[in-house]
């Protein structure tokens, strides 16, 4: 008997570019091969088709017109259509081969958007992310799962060391574009020229810059139970956030918040080293910047360490500042720097590992920031999504910053940690806003 979660897969099929595509090997960029061992992004949009227009005429996510308009878009973002391969130097190299990039069908006669759990599990991408196995050498990977009230959920895995957020979203917008408008469709063309990103010879490390630039997480294996929570701020309580923060970003005043709680909930010894860690977007760091449309990985992980009082007994302002001024001495120096360490530790060590597993340290922390990235805007001429998130957290310590649902200014915060501290945690989080808005009157 089926299962009441059953998702059958119908069709399988690898979406070849429209038109014929440059055949080369194309090398990655340092930052690429940083990421090249760490696995795929599984992402999962939910779509739900609008009363009273064309999507309810059936067809609505027409498999034909997204797999023509997947074609299309894949012209000119080529290398998604190769495959990850073994270069002659023992590194890692894209091979523009144009095979195509993997297109599963399916469709579930027993799963309805109402009855899901819209928060990232292993059951979400077990049910509609498509399984990759690694040694296929796939850049990327799409699912289109159309359940039994008529919504559909389109899940894709994306390989992080090919190219980041901000690239893949380039392609996506091109995608949605080709689908929405055809041929008449306008196209930023990416830029696949990523030897800005090259190592110098000789490679030269600023001493400065391993104390901003984190070259690897530091993983323990532990048996800690972890457990996944989704909170929401409000616009409001964020711009009060802000303020207090002294006028910070968005993204600095909430990991300040969140890095000041996570250390509170863990009751961490006061002499005690804490570090968060988070990527820091170099595309526009750089001098001069790098190209519209860069596509590839401009990203680097950096990190801010203090002991844990000075976190947990410090005002908040001080602590976002500390995050703001690390960014701010990212610069083009400390980006080269990072790229010419990755490449002396690649000359020292075998490449060929398989991905980091485990948990950050109880001590440590890190942040995804996906804030402004549009996640909403993937309308491929049946609506935006409603609803878009992570398919599944794995690893202890993340979190997960991004725009929420509503499109009201308010953010979603997706922590994946320790279950014995969530409830402190969620405490603390929420306690900072009512003292904030007592302060007020």
């Amino acid at each position: 008997m089926a299962s009441e979660e059953e998702v059958r897969v119908v069709e399988s099929c690898f979406v070849t570019p429209a038109a014929d595509t440059p055949s080369r090997a194309l090398r990655l960029s340092r930052l690429d091969l940083m990421l090249v061992h760490g696995g795929y992004t599984p992402v999962v949009h939910f779509y739900r088709p609008r009363t009273g227009d064309e999507t309810t005429s059936g067809d609505f996510f027409d498999v034909t017109r997204l797999k023509t308009a997947l074609s299309k878009a894949l012209v000119p973002f080529y290398p998604l259509a190769g495959r990850f391969k073994e270069g002659v130097d023992g590194r890692m190299e894209i091979d523009c081969n144009g095979k195509g990039m993997l297109f599963l069908v399916a469709h579930s006669g027993h799963v309805q958007w109402c009855y899901l759990n819209f928060e990232p599990s292993p059951k979400q991408r077990r049910l509609f992310v498509p399984h990759i196995d690694g040694s296929a050498g796939l850049l990327c990977a799409i699912q289109v799962t159309f359940l039994k009230c008529g919504s559909v959920v389109l899940g894709m895995a994306t390989h992080h060391g090919a190219l980041d957020g901000t690239a893949m979203f380039h392609f996506l917008q091109t995608w949605t574009a080709f689908s929405r408008d055809g041929d008449r469709a306008l196209v930023d063309l990416p830029c696949h020229d990523r030897s800005r990103l090259y190592a110098r010879d000789p490679p030269v490390v600023h001493p400065d810059a391993l104390f901003v630039f984190c070259p690897k997480m530091i993983l323990s294996q532990t048996s800690i139970v972890n457990k996944l929570e989704v909170f929401t701020v409000r616009k409001d309580h964020l711009s009060t956030l802000k303020l207090t923060c002294g006028g910070v970003s968005t993204f600095s005043a909430l990991t300040a918040h969140t890095w000041q709680c996570m250390c509170l909930a863990r009751r961490l010894p006061p002499d005690s080293t804490t570090r968060l860690a988070f990527m820091a977007n170099v595309r526009r760091r750089m001098t001069p910047p790098l190209p519209d449309g860069y596509f590839g990985n401009a990203i680097i992980n950096i990190n801010v360490a203090e002991e844990a009082q000075s976190i947990t007994c410090g005002d908040l302002a001080f602590v976002a500042r500390r995050i703001k001024d690390t960014i701010s001495r990212v610069d083009d120096e400390l980006v080269h720097s990072a790229v010419d360490y990755v490449e002396l530790a690649l000359a020292e060590r075998d490449n060929r590992h398989t991905p980091a597993m485990g948990n950050l340290p109880v001590t440590d922390i890190r942040v995804v920031n996906w804030l402004g990235l549009p996640f909403y805007d993937l309308d491929f001429s049946w609506g935006k999504p409603f609803a878009v998130m992570r398919a599944e957290s794995s690893r202890g310590g993340l979190v997960h910053l991004m725009n929420s649902t509503q499109g009201d200014g308010s953010v979603q915060l997706l922590i994946y940690t320790e279950a014995a501290i969530l409830m402190e945690f969620k405490r603390l989080f929420y306690a900072k806003f009512d003292d904030m808005l007592h302060s007020e009157f």
